[in-house]
C-alpha cells in the first residue's frame, strides 16, 4: 500500500491535500420529493457552502488535520464566500484559482422530511481546474500524508494529482463521485476507494442491493486494482474489503434529518484517522460516528462535526474511544 504516513506524533496535526470541487449549496426543505412535472410548496430555503471537495476538506480540518486545497471558484460573490469559509476553517487556499471565465459551482439540493436528498449540480468553475494548476500545487500534495480526490473536477486533473501523490509516497483516498466509468490503471493507484452502492455498481458491474452483492462488488473492485474498498451503505453500515479481511462495520444509529455531506464527512474523518496511524477498523468506526452526527443536522459544511463532538458521541455510546 502506498503511504509514507505511519502515524503522527501526539499534538501534531496530520497534513492532508484535497483536490476537488467547491460549490454553493442552495437547499430546499420539502415534505417529500416532487415528481416529474409537479410543483410543491417547500418548508424553507437556505444557502450554505458545499461541494464534495470542500466538504471533505472541512471534515479533515474539523477532525484536526492541516489541509491544503486545490480547486477553482468564480470571481463572484459565491466564490468569495466559499474562499472566506475555507480560510475560516484554517484550510490553505493558496492553490484555489478565482476565475472570471465561469461562475462558481452551484448545487440545488432538495431535502425531504425523511432525510433523503436529491441533488443537481452546475459545476461552473470546478470544470476549470487544470492539470497545470495541479502541477503547480505538487509541493503541497507531496508534503501530505494523504491526498483526497473526488470526481466533481476534471478527470485528467484528478488523475494527475493521484500520479503526483504516488510519485511521492503519499496515500490516496479516492471517492469516485459522481459515478462514472474508470480504467483499471487509475484504480490500481488508489489505496482507499470509498464508494456507495451506486458507485460500486457502476464500477464493478454488480448491482448492490444486499450484503452478499456488496461483498461481490467490493471484491470485483479490488480485483480491478484498488487496495482497500470501503462500500458505504447508509444505515446498514460500511463494508470493508482489504487484503486482510472483509467485514461489515455497523452504522451508528441516530435519527436522521438530512443525509447531505454524510459521505463526505466519512471520507474526511477516515483519512485523518488513517493519517494519525489508526488501524483501518478503528478509522472506519470513528468515521461512522462522524457521519452519524452529520445526518442529525441540516446542511453540508454546517453539519460537519468537530473532533471533540465525535469523541463525545463515541464516549456516550461505548465508553472511552
Amino acid at each position: 500500500m502506498n503511504s509514507k504516513s505511519t502515524g503522527t506524533l501526539p499534538g501534531v496535526r496530520p497534513r492532508i491535500a484535497v483536490v476537488g470541487s467547491i460549490n454553493m449549496d442552495l437547499v430546499f426543505r420539502t415534505p417529500r420529493m416532487p415528481t416529474v412535472g409537479e410543483t410543491i410548496t417547500g418548508r424553507h430555503f437556505f444557502q450554505t457552502p458545499g461541494g464534495k471537495g470542500a466538504n471533505q476538506a472541512v471534515a479533515c480540518a474539523r477532525q484536526g488535520a492541516t489541509v491544503d486545497f486545490v480547486g477553482a471558484v468564480g470571481a463572484d460573490l459565491f466564490g468569495q464566500q466559499a474562499l472566506a469559509g475555507l480560510a475560516a476553517e484554517g484550510i490553505g487556499t493558496g492553490h484555489i484559482v478565482s476565475s472570471d471565465a465561469a461562475a462558481s459551482g452551484v448545487a440545488g439540493i432538495f431535502v425531504a422530511d425523511d432525510g433523503a436528498n436529491s441533488i443537481v449540480i452546475a459545476p461552473g468553475a470546478n470544470d476549470l481546474l487544470s492539470v497545470a494548476q495541479v502541477d503547480a500545487a505538487s509541493p503541497a500534495i507531496a508534503a501530505a500524508a494523504f491526498l483526497v480526490c473526488q470526481l466533481e473536477s476534471p478527470l485528467d486533473s484528478v488523475r494527475r494529482a493521484i500520479a503526483i501523490a504516488r510519485a511521492h509516497g503519499v496515500g490516496v483516498v479516492f471517492n469516485p463521485a459522481p459515478a462514472r466509468d474508470l480504467d483499471d490503471a487509475l484504480l490500481s493507484q488508489v489505496d482507499y476507494l470509498v464508494v456507495n452502492e451506486t458507485e460500486a455498481a457502476q464500477l464493478s458491474g454488480i448491482a448492490v442491493d444486499d450484503p452478499e452483492s456488496a461483498v461481490r462488488a467490493a471484491g470485483a473492485l479490488r480485483a480491478r486494482g484498488a487496495a482497500v474498498v470501503l462500500l458505504t451503505m447508509g444505515d446498514q453500515g460500511v463494508l470493508v474489503s482489504s487484503p486482510d479481511y472483509t467485514r461489515f462495520i455497523p452504522a451508528v444509529q441516530v435519527d436522521a434529518v438530512d443525509t447531505t455531506a454524510a459521505g463526505d464527512t466519512f471520507v474526511g474523518s477516515l483519512t485523518v484517522g488513517l493519517a494519525r496511524g489508526h488501524d483501518l477498523g478503528a478509522a472506519v468506526a470513528e468515521a461512522q460516528y462522524a457521519a452519524a452526527l452529520t445526518v442529525t443536522r441540516i446542511g453540508a459544511q454546517s453539519a460537519i462535526p468537530t473532533r471533540d463532538e465525535v469523541i463525545h458521541l463515541m464516549t456516550q455510546r461505548r465508553g472511552s474511544p
